[in-house]
């Protein structure tokens, strides 16, 4: 028999607030090591540590590699490193992104239902998106507790909304103070382990997470017929518990929502490198045309400016495109 006694906390847009409430609302004495991921970018340094440390009576530091868990302190990931467990003991890594993200929630959680299993208690606070959902999602299959900030009283409830429906809304709902006082009751409690070990395609992301690729060439999932908007590889979708996320052969790894949002955003930079070679087109007639004049070919500088016109016409409707907003 083990208690519950790994909380593993994820956010995102708005999701400082909301850690800092829930994180201060723990007790000093919680019988439970606690790990937090809120989405940030890579190359500067992060606050939330001291943020989180002069908040509440826990105290809080950034995640280190090989560090044990201990109960009673708040281990906050660091920029550009993915937030790992691995028997009970933290894993820093800095492989593939997932959700275009390192750290990312999803990698934390996926972790967290492999190795602490039902020992595990993963909260998703606000955030855009859907990070989160298909690893609280795992970490519920594996035996573990899912709780969720009420998206009424999140700040950006995507996050939220998606770990709901994720786990079919069983899940401890309410605001991040009543969540951390609903973890106080949540770790006396007793779990088993459940009978089955962890399926193939949770070992593999894991180890992916963790080491860059598993052992051997094996891949998640199955095949998507999609590209990777990162990478431009063969992405597979991979299906736990009621949902689906996608995962390509070196690690980029997208949630059904993440995955629409990068693709947009190589649609638009695609439409704006065509609007580009339009007017520079567009330019080269013009100059062809002017030549064309000074040696009276007529015929011959009327089809260049036509061109060019054409050109222009062409530039300004990819541009409307380009600059429209995103439907869906």
């Amino acid at each position: 028999m083990s208690c519950r006694d790994v909380v593993v906390v994820g956010g995102s847009a708005g999701g400082v607030e909301a850690a800092r409430e829930f994180i201060g609302g723990l007790p000093g004495d919680l019988p439970a090591a606690v790990l937090v991921v809120v989405h940030m970018p890579a190359g500067v340094r992060s606050a939330l540590p001291q943020i989180l440390d002069r908040c509440g009576a826990l105290p809080a530091s950034p995640a280190e590699h090989g560090q044990p868990l201990k109960p009673g302190h708040v281990y906050v990931g660091v920029p550009d490193h993915h937030l790992l467990i691995r028997e009970d003991t933290i894993r820093l890594s800095r492989s593939a992104r997932q959700n275009r993200m390192r750290p990312a929630v999803d990698a934390l959680f996926r972790s967290a239902a492999r190795w602490t299993g039902p020992r595990t208690i993963g909260a998703v606070l606000s955030g855009a998106l859907d990070d989160g959902a298909a690893g609280l999602a795992a970490i519920r299959a594996r035996g573990g507790v899912a709780v969720v900030q009420d998206p009424g009283d999140a700040i950006f409830d995507g996050m939220p909304r998606s770990a709901l429906a994720a786990v079919d809304g069983d899940a401890v709902l309410g605001s991040p103070g009543q969540l951390a006082a609903r973890i106080t009751e949540l770790v006396q409690q007793q779990v088993t382990w459940p009978s089955e070990p962890a399926d193939r395609d949770l070992i593999l992301e894991t180890e992916m997470a963790e080491h860059d690729h598993p052992n051997g060439r094996e891949r998640p999932g199955r095949p998507a017929g999609l590209g990777c908007p990162e990478c431009n590889g063969g992405l597979s979708i991979v299906g736990r518990s009621g949902t689906e996320h996608f995962h390509c052969h070196v690690g980029h790894t997208y949630s059904p929502q993440t995955l629409l949002a990068a693709q947009r955003e190589k649609v638009e930079a695609a439409l704006w490198t065509a609007a580009s070679f339009l007017e520079e087109q567009a330019i080269i007639h013009q100059h062809l045309a002017a030549r064309a004049s000074h040696t009276d070919a007529t015929i011959t500088a009327d089809n260049q400016r036509a061109a060019a016109h054409e050109a222009l016409r062409a530039a300004d409707t990819v541009r409307r495109h380009a600059g429209s907003p995103a439907t869906g």
